[in-house]
């Protein structure tokens, strides 16, 4: 039999048209030869200044902004085609280099007469040159936005464009606003790109290149493989751990799930469970400290909280989110009677360990965050550095695999490699996915300047405290609602940037804590990707599985109750995020209860406990669950009460079935 690790979806092809398909970041220009290596040297000089800029450079922040930005545009129409679909190699059509060169001269021009831009502030509207430069670059980053982002963040800012405009806002005092001040393109999102996300995001790179993933995965098998249902333990487990240095929903789907959604549909999975499972484990890959898919650096910003401290507050709502997961995967495997991966079958303990030098990097992050000693910048460089050197020990030790009797053995001609290449790939892929992220952040730094200047936020806080009627639990649902319908194709930190200055601000009113209201709002965001009709990630599972992927969407958002119930918890109650927390004890309480409520909406979902469920047990079940998931010591004891009767009444059912099959056999 085959080896577990060696399971994938097709050939690499297949998995690169699914990424090319639901991953708008993965549909570049094919360069080759020359211009290839051109182009990579030129992303990693790119990452080489970011790292620079973040850790030395104390210039005018505008122009280090506007620098920052013009490079990102220039390398952006080097990168992204106009249309999907396949190009030409070595081919950039003429309007494309003129885009490239006067989009980006937009910026480099800001950056050059920054000085005279402050010194003539509102006075820049008269000017016809400046006006012209700024039409040409905001025009010139909406329409790489359109490349590598999508187009429904553009109508969001389309809209809110118009509504300005119909407002009273005059065009040229709308140009000033979005490109020459601090409230429009160059805001706090690409503040924070240019300080720690760009820097971040090369430093996943780097873990990516090193051999992490691959190192997660076989973990994963090893550590949960052989039980009930393990093959889609396996996805959970491994999209947790892979969430640790990655933020991309589409991106842990595919790498992932071209190895575990096979797998579980040998195992007898069906083809939407599977997908779905990968889809709802990856996707809160985002929420998993540290990257946090680098909205924890924004966070960090907009709360004025420091990051060590909001990467404490997110493990606990995480590490729910991924329990419930498990919890509803476990029982889905003990309904269709699933067996684990035979054991033959799966990396052994101690070959795991003789890699665990792998972890250094993380290791080393984690430590220099929450020592305080270095800023952020430093620390994520000083890991990088931690990176290069575990990628060269692991790059010239040769590999171990696995026979098929499960004995050792050294890969046949494999030997020790010292080519340094694999260090400039990822320089030049930390580049290459900044590109996207930075542009996201860009046009959400456009629609918080519109709402901004309009004063729409005001407006949307008396509305939605007028439909609430000051009820802090009706203003969460609507919300949440706003946070999903929004996240519908709009990238995670663009998401969040709209969100943190639109909704986060109306649940602080209604005496939400700050910081909870943050989470609240970043956690509705990224369910978007698993929630229909625009699921992303589930759609790009689909792709894998073969399945239909509205059904593979749906089961995703039943999979990931957890997500749609643990941001109400931390919000109704912060003690989750380790804030007012009164004694230690107020925190467990909270966890313990948030999981057995977890379980008991999983099991009433599902359908099954120890045996088939009754609807109206499965009624009851969902309501003790949420029992326990409201804030409360008597909410507690009723759902724990309830939950407690069911589960003792359904195994004594099962034992009794049990036994009465017994004697009928006999």
């Amino acid at each position: 039999m085959q080896p577990v690790a060696d399971v994938s979806v097709g050939t690499m092809a297949d998995v690169e048209a699914v990424m090319k398909k639901y991953d708008r970041e993965s549909n570049v220009r094919i360069w080759e030869g020359l211009p290839r290596r051109l182009i990579d040297w030129l992303m990693a000089a790119f990452a080489v200044y970011c790292i620079v800029d973040a850790i030395f450079l104390t210039t005018l922040q505008e122009i280090r902004y506007s620098v920052f930005l013009g490079m990102i545009v220039f390398l952006g129409f080097l990168t992204f085609p106009v249309r999907k679909g396949v190009e030409r190699p070595n081919h950039m059509p003429w309007y494309d280099v003129v885009i490239l060169l006067a989009g980006s001269g937009a910026f480099f021009f800001y950056a050059v007469n920054a000085m005279t831009v402050i010194r003539l502030s509102a006075k820049i509207m008269a000017d016809p040159l400046f006006m012209t430069v700024g039409i040409i670059g905001i025009l010139a980053l909406v329409e790489l936005c359109r490349r590598c982002v999508g187009l429904p963040i553009l109508c969001v800012a389309g809209v809110l464009i118009l509504y300005a405009l119909l407002s009273g806002i005059r065009p040229f005092q709308m140009v000033r606003t979005l490109f020459y001040t601090a409230n429009g393109i160059f805001s706090t999102p690409v503040a924070v790109c240019v300080k720690y996300i760009a820097i971040f995001i090369i430093f996943g790179a780097f873990l990516e290149r090193t051999g992490v993933a691959d190192f997660f995965i076989r973990f994963a098998n090893a550590a949960v493989g052989r039980f009930t249902g393990g093959p889609a333990k396996v996805a959970v487990v491994a999209s947790a751990l892979e969430g640790m240095a990655s933020g991309s929903s589409v991106a842990n789907t595919v790498g992932s799930g071209s190895i575990t959604i096979p797998m579980m549909k040998r195992m007898g999975y069906k083809p939407e469970f599977a997908a779905a499972v990968e889809a709802a484990a990856s996707t809160g890959g985002q929420i998993m400290p540290p990257i946090m898919g680098a909205a924890a650096f924004l966070m960090a910003e907009f709360t004025g909280i420091p990051y060590g401290r909001i990467a404490l507050m997110a493990v606990l709502p995480a590490v729910l989110y991924f329990t419930g997961i498990f919890i509803a995967v476990h029982l889905e495997a003990k309904r269709t009677g699933m067996k684990g991966i035979p054991k033959a079958h799966l990396p052994k303990p101690s070959e795991l360990l003789k890699e665990i030098y792998l972890l250094l990097p993380l290791i080393a992050l984690i430590y220099l965050v929450g020592s305080n000693t270095y800023t952020m910048a430093y620390s994520a460089t000083l890991s990088i550095i931690v990176a290069m050197v575990v990628g060269v020990i692991h790059k010239i030790i040769p590999h171990i695999g696995f026979s098929k009797d499960g004995e050792e053995e050294k890969e046949a001609g494999e030997k020790p490699s010292l080519s340094f290449r694999w260090i400039l790939d990822a320089f030049a892929g930390g580049a290459r996915s900044s590109i996207t992220v930075v542009v996201a952040c860009g046009i959400a730094g456009v629609i918080s300047g519109c709402i901004t200047v309009t004063g729409l936020a005001s407006s949307l806080l008396g509305t939605i405290v007028a439909l609430s009627q000051g009820k802090v639990l009706i203003a969460l649902v609507l919300t949440m609602i706003c946070c999903i319908v929004l996240g519908m194709g709009v990238p995670t930190t663009a998401n969040y940037c709209i969100m943190a200055g639109v909704c986060a601000p109306i649940l602080i009113a209604l005496n939400v804590e700050a910081v909870a209201a943050h989470f609240f709002v970043f956690y509705f965001g990224i369910v978007a990707d698993i929630t229909p009709p625009v699921a992303l990630a589930a759609y790009a599972g689909s792709a894998i599985a073969k399945s239909d992927p509205m059904k593979t969407g749906f089961t995703a958002t039943r999979l990931a109750i957890a997500a749609f119930v643990v941001p109400y918890v931390f919000a109704l109650n912060p003690a989750m995020l380790f804030v007012n927390v009164d004694s230690p004890l107020t925190v467990i309480q909270i966890c313990i209860s948030s999981l057995l409520g977890i379980f008991g909406i999983a099991a009433a979902l599902n359908g099954f406990l120890a045996r088939k469920l009754h609807p109206l047990v499965r009624v009851v079940l969902a309501a003790a669950g949420l029992c326990m998931v409201v804030p409360g010591t008597i909410s507690d004891l009723i759902g724990f009460v309830t939950l407690g009767a069911i589960v003792a009444y359904e195994y004594g059912m099962r034992a009794k079935e049990d036994a009465s099959a017994g004697k009928t056999g006999n």
